[in-house]
């Protein structure tokens, strides 16, 4: 079973083998995590992403695709399309279920050992946090057991609040005492 945890802290500054990127549907940029991501991690991670748009027009609500990770801590970077809320009535706890699921598969494809997500579409796209982690909870319980490179999966959390509601709502599958960052 995969080590969990959750962090407080700035998923920028994190060292995984794949940090995924709570992307716009363009893959080009914007503000929150997606805009951190690509500004950290430099015009490589900009340049593959006008490839993939190119071949495939974006990336859809729930799908994921991967580019490299430039100057970021990492290997690889898995953009994720998570829904914008609009309460809840147009599939959007399916949809982010999605997210998570595509980018544990495309971590999985790629061998990767360590995964740093942050809290998909709980920013500007309004998801309330405490519902999308009954989401994430959910798509655990499912994907733990299948999970065969994956060993060590992060739940990196922008604020305190945030931070809380992850403690609180994966407490049973937390591996570790609680980190305020790393």
């Amino acid at each position: 079973m995969p080590i969990i945890e959750v962090i407080l802290g700035d998923i920028t500054q994190i060292s995984a083998d794949a940090i995924v990127n709570a992307a716009n549907s363009s893959l080009l940029g914007g503000g929150g995590v997606d805009g951190a991501i690509h500004r950290a991690g430099g015009s490589q991670i900009l340049d593959e992403c006008k490839i993939i748009r190119a071949e495939q027009g974006g990336c859809r609500t729930g799908q994921a695709v991967v580019t490299i990770a430039g100057n970021l801590s990492a290997n690889f970077v898995i953009h994720t399309v998570g829904p914008i809320w609009q309460g809840g009535q147009n599939q959007e706890p399916k949809l982010l279920r999605q997210c998570y699921r595509n980018c544990f598969s495309q971590a999985e494809k790629l061998k990767c050992e360590s995964i740093a997500f942050p809290n998909i579409s709980t920013g500007v796209y309004g998801y309330p946090k405490a519902q999308a982690v009954t989401e994430v909870k959910a798509v655990l319980d499912e994907q733990l057991a299948n999970l065969k490179w994956i060993k060590r999966i992060l739940f990196v959390c922008y604020d305190q609040d945030s931070f809380q509601i992850y403690q609180q709502t994966l407490h049973d599958l937390l591996s570790m005492p609680a980190n305020q960052s790393e």
